[in-house]
Formats: structure tokens, C-alpha cells, sequence
């Protein structure tokens, strides 16, 4: 599948999705949220990619969130209410993935984009990185990205984020929980290949069970969940790599995963 907006690769079971408008700072146009969409069905449907990495072409903006020229545009209200759907898909395609996902925010995260970046499982953000929900400035509020950010962040400080509208450093972002780790810029790419590396060497079939039982419990009652995950924890007993996972840590070898 080619894509116009993106660059997509897979290596090492590694599949590298990369937004590329770098003209438009990666504004989340329609066309580029379908590309997302598409490039994250790939990932989803070939066997070979054990772990996804969200990134940038651009040198200094990871995305600067929605495209507002479609709020400005005299399209009647029920398109624009079908063009927004495309945030829901991408939010839930990623949660629904069953392989990891790393955010690798190697610039600045910006309004809706902070969504996107949120939904992935991971953040690991270049030091010069800045993030923000600043759209209260502009007459516009976070409405779809907020589900996202109060399910991350203190609701104190998220109400600060979106009702200021003002953009925090990286390490502030760490601090309150929307970034992983934190890196120096000359030292981002290593940090990304080696947690890639990491996510990509687990068993595969636990992965996706564990990212399902992940996705799924976040929002059952307390009762429900444990229920639930109890019942995830007897369907992974039989599983033969949870099996080939402690013989080979007991044996002090790496393991073989044969997804069954």
C-alpha cells in the first residue's frame, strides 16, 4: 500500500511509521489520518512486525496537531462531524493494535498530535521537545483529545494544560506522566532503536494478549477487571511460550517463540 503523507518500513520486525507534510508541520489532515489509518492496518495484518515506532520526518515538529484549515471550511456541519471519526479510528486502532507501539516525539507534540501520541504505548521524547494542548488560543478546545490526557494525567494539571493552552518542556511532560523518558537530542535515535529492539524480542503472542487485557480493563470496575484478567491469566497458561519463556530463563538461555 503506497501512502502520500507518510513513510512506512519494516525492519527487524520493527515498523517504522513516519508522518511526512513536513510544509504543513504534519498537520493531521484528513489525508494524512487516513494514511495513519492504513499504515497502522499494515502493521496490524503482517506478521512480521512485532512493534510499531510513530515518528516524524520533520527535523523539529513531531505534528502540530489538526489541519485548521478544515475548521474554517464551508462544509456542512454533518461532514465535518464524519471528517472528525477519523480521530476516534486512529485513537482505537492504535489501543487495539496488539503489538506495542512507540511514540518517538523527535519534535514539538501539539494539539490533537498529543492524542496521537498518547494512545501509543510508549514515549520516549527528544530533550528540545515541547508539548501542548493549544488550541483555547485559538478559539478551538481539545474536545477528542482530552479522553486521552485525563486517562494520563493528574486532572489538576490537565486542566491546566487544556484551559491555559500553554506548551511544557519535556522533562515537565515526564514529570506529570505524558512522556517515558527524556533523552538529549545527539542521543534519540539510539534511545528509540534499543527500546524497539527490547519490545521486539517478547513472545509475540503474549504481547498481544497482555496489550488486549491492557486496552480492555482500563476503564472496568475494579471487580470486573480482576475477572477479567484472572480469566487472561489461565488462557495464557495455555500458551506454549509462556512455557518456553521460564524454561529458558531456568535453562539461562534466550528464548524461541513459536506464537503458539
Amino acid at each position: 500500500m503506497g501512502f502520500t503523507t507518510l513513510r512506512y518500513g519494516v525492519r527487524d520486525h520493527v515498523a517504522t511509521i513516519a508522518m511526512d507534510r513536513p510544509e504543513a508541520r504534519n498537520a493531521l489532515s484528513d489525508e494524512l489520518l487516513d494514511d495513519l489509518l492504513g499504515a497502522f492496518a499494515n502493521a496490524r495484518s503482517d506478521d512480521d512486525v512485532r512493534v510499531v515506532v510513530l515518528t516524524s520526518t520533520h527535523e523539529k515538529v513531531f505534528s502540530a496537531g489538526g489541519d485548521l484549515k478544515g475548521f474554517t471550511a464551508e462544509d456542512p456541519l454533518v461532514h465535518k462531524h464524519f471528517a472528525s471519526e477519523r480521530f476516534v479510528a486512529l485513537f482505537q486502532a492504535i489501543g487495539g493494535l496488539g503489538k506495542p507501539t512507540l511514540c518517538a516525539a523527535n519534535g514539538h507534540v501539539l494539539a490533537g498530535a498529543l492524542g496521537v501520541a498518547l494512545a501509543c504505548d510508549l514515549i520516549i521524547a527528544k530533550e528540545s521537545t515541547r508539548f501542548g494542548t493549544p488550541e483555547i488560543n485559538v478559539g478551538v478546545f481539545p474536545f477528542m483529545i482530552m479522553a486521552l490526557i485525563y486517562r494520563n494525567v493528574g486532572r489538576k494539571k490537565t486542566n491546566e494544560l487544556l484551559l491555559l493552552g500553554e506548551q511544557i518542556s519535556a522533562a515537565e511532560a515526564e514529570r506529570i506522566g505524558i512522556v517515558n523518558r527524556v533523552v538529549p537530542d545527539a542521543e534519540f535515535d539510539a534511545a528509540v532503536a534499543d527500546w524497539a529492539g527490547k519490545l521486539a524480542a517478547k513472545s509475540p503472542l503474549l504481547m498481544r494478549m497482555g496489550k488486549a487485557a491492557m486496552y480492555r480493563q482500563q476503564d472496568m470496575a475494579f471487580a470486573d477487571a480482576l475477572e477479567y484478567l484472572h480469566a487472561q491469566l489461565s488462557l495464557a497458561f495455555s500458551t506454549d511460550d509462556i512455557k518456553e519463556g521460564v524454561t529458558a530463563f531456568m535453562e539461562k538461555r534466550e528464548p524461541v517463540w513459536t506464537g503458539r
